[in-house]
Protein backbone atom coordinates (compact mmCIF):
# COMPACT_ATOMS: atom_id res chain seq x y z
CA UNK A 1 0.00 0.00 0.00
CA UNK A 2 2.96 2.33 0.62
CA UNK A 3 4.13 1.74 -2.96
CA UNK A 4 0.63 2.56 -4.18
CA UNK A 5 0.62 5.79 -2.19
CA UNK A 6 4.01 6.76 -3.69
CA UNK A 7 2.76 5.96 -7.23
CA UNK A 8 5.45 3.30 -7.62
CA UNK A 9 3.08 0.76 -9.15
CA UNK A 10 2.43 0.47 -12.85
CA UNK A 11 -0.98 -0.94 -12.08
CA UNK A 12 -2.69 -2.17 -8.96
CA UNK A 13 -6.11 -3.45 -8.05
CA UNK A 14 -8.00 -5.28 -5.38
CA UNK A 15 -8.94 -8.69 -6.75
CA UNK A 16 -11.01 -11.16 -4.75
CA UNK A 17 -10.33 -9.25 -1.57
CA UNK A 18 -6.55 -9.05 -2.00
CA UNK A 19 -4.40 -6.21 -3.34
CA UNK A 20 -2.04 -6.87 -6.23
CA UNK A 21 0.34 -4.55 -8.03
CA UNK A 22 3.19 -4.39 -10.51
CA UNK A 23 6.16 -2.21 -9.50
CA UNK A 24 7.06 0.27 -12.26
CA UNK A 25 10.79 -0.24 -11.81
CA UNK A 26 10.54 -4.03 -12.32
CA UNK A 27 8.97 -3.42 -15.74
CA UNK A 28 10.70 -0.26 -16.90
CA UNK A 29 14.32 -1.39 -16.37
CA UNK A 30 14.09 -4.64 -18.38
CA UNK A 31 12.17 -2.91 -21.20
CA UNK A 32 14.87 -0.24 -21.43
CA UNK A 33 17.45 -3.05 -21.51
CA UNK A 34 15.59 -4.67 -24.43
CA UNK A 35 14.37 -7.68 -22.46
CA UNK A 36 10.97 -9.35 -22.49
CA UNK A 37 8.71 -8.72 -19.53
CA UNK A 38 5.88 -11.11 -18.73
CA UNK A 39 3.11 -10.01 -16.38
CA UNK A 40 0.48 -12.31 -14.94
CA UNK A 41 -2.44 -9.94 -14.48
CA UNK A 42 -6.20 -9.94 -14.77
CA UNK A 43 -8.31 -8.38 -17.52
CA UNK A 44 -8.56 -5.08 -15.66
CA UNK A 45 -4.79 -4.90 -15.22
CA UNK A 46 -4.26 -5.74 -18.90
CA UNK A 47 -6.46 -2.79 -19.80
CA UNK A 48 -4.31 -0.50 -17.69
CA UNK A 49 -1.14 -1.84 -19.30
CA UNK A 50 -2.62 -1.33 -22.79
CA UNK A 51 -3.25 2.32 -21.90
CA UNK A 52 0.32 2.78 -20.67
CA UNK A 53 2.02 0.65 -23.35
CA UNK A 54 -0.32 0.34 -26.37
CA UNK A 55 2.12 -1.90 -28.28
CA UNK A 56 2.36 -4.46 -25.46
CA UNK A 57 1.62 -8.02 -26.54
CA UNK A 58 -1.37 -9.44 -24.68
CA UNK A 59 -2.26 -13.12 -24.31
CA UNK A 60 -5.52 -14.26 -22.72
CA UNK A 61 -4.94 -17.56 -20.91
CA UNK A 62 -8.20 -19.39 -20.34
CA UNK A 63 -9.51 -22.72 -19.07
CA UNK A 64 -10.93 -25.20 -21.57
CA UNK A 65 -14.37 -24.97 -19.93
CA UNK A 66 -16.03 -23.27 -17.00
CA UNK A 67 -16.51 -26.75 -15.50
CA UNK A 68 -12.75 -27.31 -15.53
CA UNK A 69 -12.24 -23.92 -13.87
CA UNK A 70 -14.77 -24.88 -11.20
CA UNK A 71 -12.91 -28.16 -10.63
CA UNK A 72 -9.56 -26.36 -10.35
CA UNK A 73 -10.91 -23.90 -7.81
CA UNK A 74 -12.56 -26.67 -5.82
CA UNK A 75 -9.38 -28.75 -5.85
CA UNK A 76 -7.31 -25.82 -4.53
CA UNK A 77 -9.64 -25.47 -1.57
CA UNK A 78 -8.81 -21.78 -1.09
CA UNK A 79 -12.34 -20.39 -1.56
CA UNK A 80 -15.53 -20.98 0.32
CA UNK A 81 -18.57 -21.81 -1.86
CA UNK A 82 -19.75 -18.17 -2.07
CA UNK A 83 -16.29 -16.93 -3.07
CA UNK A 84 -15.97 -19.68 -5.66
CA UNK A 85 -19.31 -18.74 -7.24
CA UNK A 86 -18.25 -15.09 -7.32
CA UNK A 87 -14.95 -16.02 -8.99
CA UNK A 88 -16.78 -18.11 -11.59
CA UNK A 89 -19.18 -15.26 -12.36
CA UNK A 90 -16.27 -12.83 -12.72
CA UNK A 91 -14.38 -15.33 -14.91
CA UNK A 92 -17.41 -15.52 -17.23
CA UNK A 93 -17.40 -11.71 -17.52
CA UNK A 94 -13.65 -11.71 -18.20
CA UNK A 95 -14.11 -14.33 -20.95
CA UNK A 96 -16.41 -11.87 -22.71
CA UNK A 97 -13.46 -9.46 -22.94
CA UNK A 98 -11.10 -11.93 -24.61
CA UNK A 99 -11.31 -10.06 -27.93
CA UNK A 100 -9.41 -7.17 -26.33
CA UNK A 101 -6.29 -9.37 -26.39
CA UNK A 102 -3.91 -10.19 -29.24
CA UNK A 103 -3.90 -13.96 -28.65
CA UNK A 104 -5.62 -16.59 -26.58
CA UNK A 105 -4.17 -19.78 -25.14
CA UNK A 106 -6.33 -22.55 -23.71
CA UNK A 107 -4.82 -24.08 -20.57
CA UNK A 108 -6.37 -27.55 -20.63
CA UNK A 109 -6.33 -29.78 -17.58
CA UNK A 110 -3.12 -31.81 -17.44
CA UNK A 111 -1.64 -29.98 -20.44
CA UNK A 112 0.17 -27.03 -18.89
CA UNK A 113 3.23 -27.90 -20.99
CA UNK A 114 1.16 -27.38 -24.16
CA UNK A 115 -0.02 -23.96 -22.98
CA UNK A 116 3.56 -22.97 -22.14
CA UNK A 117 4.77 -24.08 -25.59
CA UNK A 118 1.98 -22.07 -27.24
CA UNK A 119 2.92 -18.94 -25.29
CA UNK A 120 6.57 -19.49 -26.19
CA UNK A 121 5.59 -19.87 -29.88
CA UNK A 122 3.63 -16.61 -29.77
CA UNK A 123 6.57 -14.75 -28.27
CA UNK A 124 8.96 -16.31 -30.82
CA UNK A 125 6.66 -15.38 -33.71
CA UNK A 126 6.37 -11.82 -32.46
CA UNK A 127 10.17 -11.53 -32.48
CA UNK A 128 10.13 -12.51 -36.18
CA UNK A 129 7.77 -9.71 -37.24
CA UNK A 130 8.91 -7.60 -40.15
CA UNK A 131 7.62 -4.56 -38.27
CA UNK A 132 8.35 -5.38 -34.62
CA UNK A 133 6.37 -4.01 -31.73
CA UNK A 134 8.26 -1.25 -29.99
CA UNK A 135 6.91 -1.21 -26.48
CA UNK A 136 7.29 2.05 -24.65
CA UNK A 137 5.54 3.01 -21.47
CA UNK A 138 3.57 6.26 -21.64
Amino acid sequence: MRMRERDELLECAEVYGRWYGVPRQQVRDPIIAGKDVILEIDVQGAGTIRELAPQALTIFVMPATMASLRDRLAHRGTENPDDMERRLREAAVELERMEEFDYRVVNRDGELDVAVREIDAIISAEKCRVNPRLVQML
